[in-house]
């Protein structure tokens, strides 16, 4: 389950950087994008939970609508740790950083579900007769 995780999100980065004009991956092959999935994993694994427990009355007086802030947040992290790695993710302004999260959110979101579906067992449940 945590290579697929790891898959959808390194779908996620590659489909934010090639739909946002503001991101750029500092090395574009398949491995960089997995290790900045990697790191974008490990961050929101990390990082994430402590934000979200320190902004609860932002995001509780936003109706949860400043996640979408916390998600730039992690996004602004993994391209600074990802430096440190050689794969780094250049940013261009908080807005293309804004609209990345919201790409890669939206299609993590999608993948997880439409994986989720398939994995199931389908259940025959025997009709009343």
């Amino acid at each position: 389950m945590m290579i697929l995780r790891l898959a959808i999100n390194a779908v996620a980065l590659y489909a934010a950087i090639a739909l946002v004009p503001g991101l750029q991956a500092e090395n574009p092959n398949w491995v960089a994008y997995i290790w900045m999935a990697l790191i974008f994993g490990l961050v929101n694994a990390l990082v994430r939970p402590i934000l979200k427990l320190l902004t609860c009355p932002l995001i509780l007086l936003t109706l949860g609508l400043f996640t979408l802030v916390i998600n730039t947040v992690m996004l602004y992290i993994t391209s600074y740790v990802g430096e440190f790695f050689g794969v780094g993710l250049s940013i261009s302004d908080f807005w293309a950083a804004f609209l990345g999260a919201l790409v890669i959110s939206v299609i993590s979101v999608v993948l997880t579900s439409v994986v989720r579906d398939t994995e199931r067992p389908r259940s025959h449940a025997k009709t009343p007769k």
